[in-house]
Order: C-alpha cells, then sequence, then structure tokens
C-alpha cells in the first residue's frame, strides 16, 4: 500500500541533510530507498554467471558502506543518489571480479558483447564484467556522458527516460547517445 502524497518523506531533503553533514540523515533515509537498492543490485547480479557468490544482501551493504562514506555531496534528488548507488554497485562487482580472477589465475570468463548481454535473460547472461569495466573506462575518456548513460542503464536499470532526467538531457538525446554508445561498446568487446 503507497503513502499518500503528503504523507511520503521527502528523501530529496533527507539526501540533502545527509549531504550537509548532518549525522542522523543517512539512519532516516536508508528505511525508505533500500527496496530500490535491493531492485538495483539484483539487476546488477542478473548480469553476472549464475554461481556467483555474492548475494544481493551483501551487495546492498557493500554499497551502503560505500555510500555511508561519501561526505558533503551534493545530492541533487533521489535519481541522483541511484546513479551514485548504481556506480558503486559497479565498482563492488568489477573489483570483485578482478580479485576472483587474480586468485584463479588460469580461469577467464566469457566475453559477450554488450548488444547480446542487453537481449539475454539472467540465466543466460554471463558477461566478462572486468572486460565490460575496462571499455567504459576508455569511453569515459572521450564521452563521459555516454559512459554514464551506458552505466544507468545497463546497470542501474533505468529506462530510457529516467537515464535522460539524471543526466539533465531529452529523451531524443539520450536515445541517440545510447545508440552510439551501445555500437562503440559492441566494437570493442568484439575485437
Amino acid at each position: 500500500m503507497t503513502e499518500p502524497e503528503d504523507e511520503r518523506p521527502n528523501i530529496t531533503e533527507m539526501l540533502r541533510e545527509w549531504g550537509d553533514g548532518e549525522p542522523d540523515a543517512l539512519e532516516r533515509l536508508l528505511p525508505h530507498v533500500v527496496a530500490e537498492l535491493r531492485r538495483q543490485a539484483g539487476r546488477h547480479l542478473r548480469h553476472e554467471r549464475a554461481n556467483h557468490t555474492l548475494q544481493t544482501t551483501a551487495l546492498v551493504n557493500e554499497a551502503y558502506l560505500r555510500l555511508a562514506d561519501q561526505n558533503n555531496v551534493d545530492w541533487q534528488n533521489r535519481s541522483h543518489f541511484f546513479a551514485v548507488a548504481s556506480q558503486a554497485m559497479r565498482r563492488i562487482l568489477v573489483d570483485y571480479a578482478k580479485q576472483r580472477q587474480r586468485l584463479k589465475r588460469g580461469g577467464s570468463n566469457e566475453d559477450l558483447p554488450l548488444e547480446e548481454a542487453l537481449l539475454k535473460t539472467a540465466d543466460e547472461s554471463n558477461v566478462d564484467i572486468a572486460a565490460l569495466d575496462e571499455a567504459l573506462t576508455r569511453l569515459a575518456r572521450f564521452d563521459p556522458r555516454q559512459e554514464r548513460l551506458i552505466e544507468l542503464r545497463y546497470f542501474g536499470g533505468m529506462t530510457l527516460d529516467e537515464a535522460a532526467a539524471a543526466l539533465d538531457i531529452s529523451r531524443a538525446t539520450a536515445a541517440r547517445e545510447w545508440q552510439i554508445a551501445k555500437a562503440w561498446l559492441y566494437r570493442e568487446l568484439t575485437r
């Protein structure tokens, strides 16, 4: 059951209070954002191998710890917060994949082009997250907005409209840049 509009907590206000250093703002905020953080974590983990040992709750907890370490952030709104949370989850998964590769040395994940990964179901997807991260890092060097758009859509699970709003661009610009960025990543990942 959803709360009436006038009784809903003002998440943006709580984010701003937290950004201003108010000590208990994060604790007040967390109950109102944890469900969306779990959904985001689930979307991130759907792109991982089927036998991934990191669970949704662990990913949310690790992201929470990283977010809690943020000081004096000028939170714009809830979309900005969830975009940063999604980025933190991506970094956690990349770090986890790199550590696993180091421990395993001889093993590697199957490379899968982004375009195919986006079309596959959760059970079929096995993206090399480290290779995707490296490609996104290269993309960010010459077009940071396209890198953020891919991150918001692919890792954050945002719709094109939500990502456009988070980036403060028109839907048409987001759609055009989404197509360009996907093509660029496809080329990079299939070399």
